[in-house]
């Protein structure tokens, strides 16, 4: 609410008819200074933050090792002429399913935890800084456990919307594990929020995104949690985990969408890019997209879970939130990055360039696939798979950022560089072969005899998903090796030399 009341406070104008010679004069210099361009820079923090965003950075990357180990047997599964010496059905269905709650549940919310706990006030008790830890610990026990799962207690394959699940005990009681740490995880940041001010530069409009994504993130768990209580138990499995999920799987999409917008903005500051909007114009796109969440319990309250109405009303309450708010962010920040070309760019800042410039190109592209998606094929995982490879590509560029604020060593040479290229290349190839496929109706979610490829062209496009698969796995797997090259022999620095303590 503070940040609402300074935002309508900002547009106010000054009391009384008359003005001062003085007065006039701070009026034009404050008019001038909120005419500049920003400096979009993420918020400093204390050791005891940086402690905790490490290991949230650690289990990001343990998550990515995973998902790329289980993807290698997901492209193979469903790439022509390879797929014959390998098991289908269930066997690709099962690693599928690892595979995206690993590459998006946990990866996700381990770089959200990074940047909430630096955003956060640091613990200043050692109960509290227990408790602060106490997130971490529940999700890498629930990410281990889902991943273990697939070997001893793999159960029926769900393939639901938003998070596919492994039907066993196992896997059910690790997901849970891994919730109740996304819960504690919002509590602390909702508990341990620091304000913006009542004058909120560029890193103030970056912590205002922040905190609206923790929001955006306690609305879904609200809604998983409304859809746990109320839909039938005895439905069907498919059936049962897609109404489950639907809703708060919608609202989960503002959290990402927010984050990558706050890496955006981040990044094209690091690239030398001025982006052309003041912070008050940045809250304001970030409050359309928070305000626009809030359809979501008005719809668990208007329609029954299980209806057409309800699915619907949260597909457009997505659509309207995050169009409004990405499209003139999207504007601005393309407007400076072409403004700023041939600019001499220090050796750190090119990969993080690249990482800009490939998550966008990737999220641009898959809302264009959206835009022709028409019934039930490959052209819907082309989709989605650009969106959430431009979030994923806009954190590993953060994450690029953030390890000098780590203690490690900044993250620069080609290898840095060419990995941005080398996993958003791949990707696009990946879904333009889908879509290329799609066109032509090959299924979703099978793989092997099951996509029954009756013409050339329809092995060609997926022979192109499969290549273009097998390069973003290389690419994901080379920013854990440029990551882990940084950490390595650069233990964190201490804070006050390093001249980022507050």
């Amino acid at each position: 609410m503070n940040a609402l009341s300074s935002l309508l406070a900002g547009a106010m104008p000054p009391h009384g008819g008359g003005t001062r010679p003085a007065a006039s004069a701070t009026s034009a210099a404050t008019a001038a200074t909120a005419a500049s361009p920003a400096d979009y820079t993420l918020p400093a923090s204390t050791t005891l933050q940086r402690g905790l965003a490490r290991a949230w950075l650690w289990l990001a990357l343990a998550a990515l090792v995973g998902s790329g180990l289980f993807s290698v047997l997901l492209v193979l599964a469903r790439t022509p002429g390879i797929n014959a010496w390998l098991p289908a059905g269930d066997f690709f269905r099962v690693a599928l399913v690892v595979h995206v709650d690993l590459s998006v549940g946990v990866w996700f919310v381990a770089m959200a935890g990074l940047l909430w706990s630096l955003n956060m006030r640091a613990p200043r008790s050692a109960l509290a800084l227990a408790w602060a830890r106490l997130p971490i610990v529940l999700c890498a026990a629930g990410a281990l456990g889902m991943a273990l799962a697939a070997f001893v207690d793999p159960g029926q394959p769900v393939m639901a919307n938003y998070i596919p699940v492994l039907d066993s005990l196992t896997f059910r009681g690790a997901l849970a594990v891994f919730g109740a740490g996304t819960l504690a995880l919002v509590g602390l940041a909702l508990l341990r929020a620091r304000p913006i001010g009542t004058a909120p530069d560029g890193a103030g409009a970056l912590r205002f995104g922040l905190h609206a994504s923790v929001v955006a993130m306690a609305v879904a768990l609200l809604a998983f949690g409304w859809s746990l209580a109320v839909v039938p138990a005895a439905l069907p499995a498919r059936t049962y985990y897609e109404v489950l999920w639907w809703g708060g799987g919608h609202a989960l999409q503002f959290t990402w969408t927010l984050l990558m917008l706050v890496a955006w903005l981040a990044l094209a500051h690091a690239s030398g890019a001025r982006v052309p909007l003041s912070p008050r114009i940045v809250m304001l796109m970030f409050t359309v997209a928070l305000v626009s969440v809030f359809i979501t319990p008005l719809a668990y309250l208007m329609h029954d879970v299980g209806t057409v109405e309800h699915r619907d009303m949260h597909t457009w309450g997505m659509r309207f939130g995050g169009g409004v708010a990405i499209v003139p962010l999207v504007l601005a920040v393309g407007l400076a990055l072409f403004a700023s070309r041939g600019q001499a760019l220090a050796p750190e800042a090119r990969p993080q360039r690249a990482a800009l410039l490939t998550s966008m190109m990737l999220f641009v592209a898959g809302g264009l696939i959206g835009l022709t998606i028409g019934g039930s094929n490959v052209k819907i995982p082309a989709h989605y798979h650009g969106c959430i490879v431009g979030v994923t590509l806009a954190l590993m560029g953060l994450a690029y950022r953030l390890l000098p604020m780590l203690g490690y060593a900044p993250v620069q040479g080609r290898m840095a560089t060419v990995q941005p290229w080398l996993y958003g290349g791949g990707q696009l190839l990946h879904i333009v072969g889908l879509v290329w496929s799609g066109g032509y109706g090959v299924q979703r979610k099978v793989a092997g005899t099951e996509q029954v490829l009756r013409s050339t062209a329809e092995v060609a496009g997926m022979g192109l998903m499969g290549l273009g698969g097998l390069l973003a796995i290389a690419g994901g797997l080379l920013f854990v090796v440029v990551v882990a090259r940084a950490m390595r022999g650069h233990r964190p620095q201490n804070a006050r030399a390093m001249g980022l303590t507050p």
